[in-house]
């Protein structure tokens, strides 16, 4: 049956909102979207920029059980589409069975994959220069937001989406990440690459991305050897902050086209 649901997960430093052309987009075409946001993120931008608890008390575990929470209450598998830390969130939701189809979009890596380009540890330094920062919600500044986020972007439109979109970071969700590959057992962003029953999976890259490069999609990519599909897309002339640069219309109607021909 062809799905008609979309779950979209955003990344760190953003909430629900960094979705927002996109929800109307498919909406547009006839598709319930949702876009949940992590626990706690229930409120708007500014309130999570005037009080951060709820990103200091942020976990994976609990972000994965309220995402799946959101897709039992679903009667039928949805097309997922995660973006950044959302596409890491996405390949973990697949290996637990959940969707149709996936789409990580300039994905966080999973477990194991262990690329690090000299672009995002600059573009993650401010937050892990820092160890005491691993109990805190790290705000990001705007020359950061510009390297990480929005470094093809005019500088008015930079700074617009800087003022709209950006929240401070799990310090704590951060450290762990980086640490993940050098703790012994299965950590909070692990999965099984052999896992023939998940649904199919599509990595999107952008070129001129620098907290997430080409070299991570593809060598997460290259980490699945399940008999399902898995595949790579590539995008020249595109930032991490997909969903809101110019010609999102044309990605977001690739992937979703990509979604509905290999829906399982």
């Amino acid at each position: 049956m062809r799905p008609d649901t979309i779950v979209l997960v955003h990344g760190f430093w953003v909430t629900p909102r960094s979705w927002e052309h996109w929800i109307s987009h498919y909406e547009a075409k006839g598709f319930r979207v949702l876009a949940p946001g992590y626990p706690g993120f229930e409120v708007e931008v500014e309130a999570l920029r005037a009080d951060p608890t709820p990103i200091v008390d942020l976990r994976v575990p609990q972000i994965i059980e309220k995402l799946e929470g959101v897709l039992d209450g679903l009667d039928s598998k949805p097309i997922i589409i995660g973006h950044s830390a959302g596409g890491a969130f996405t390949q973990i939701l697949l290996d637990h069975g959940y969707g149709a189809a996936g789409v990580a979009l300039n994905s966080a890596p999973t477990e194991g994959v262990r690329v690090v380009p000299l672009s995002q540890v600059k573009s993650t330094f401010p937050v892990l220069k820092n160890p005491a920062n691993h109990h805190k919600a790290v705000p990001i500044e705007y020359d950061q937001w510009k390297y990480a986020f929005t470094n093809t972007f005019p500088e008015d439109e930079s700074r617009a989406l800087y003022e709209r979109y950006s929240i401070p970071v799990s310090g704590r969700i951060l450290w762990d990440s980086v640490l993940a590959n050098f703790q012994p057992g299965k950590q909070a962003v692990a999965v099984d690459y052999h896992n023939d029953d998940r649904a199919p999976l599509l990595f999107v890259s952008a070129s001129e991305d620098h907290i997430m490069p080409p070299a991570i999609q593809s060598s997460n990519a290259k980490h699945y050897k399940s008999k399902t599909i898995t595949e790579l897309k590539h995008y020249e002339g595109y930032p991490h902050l997909l969903p809101a640069a110019p010609g999102w219309e044309a990605i977001a109607d690739e992937v979703l086209e990509w979604a509905l021909d290999h829906a399982k």
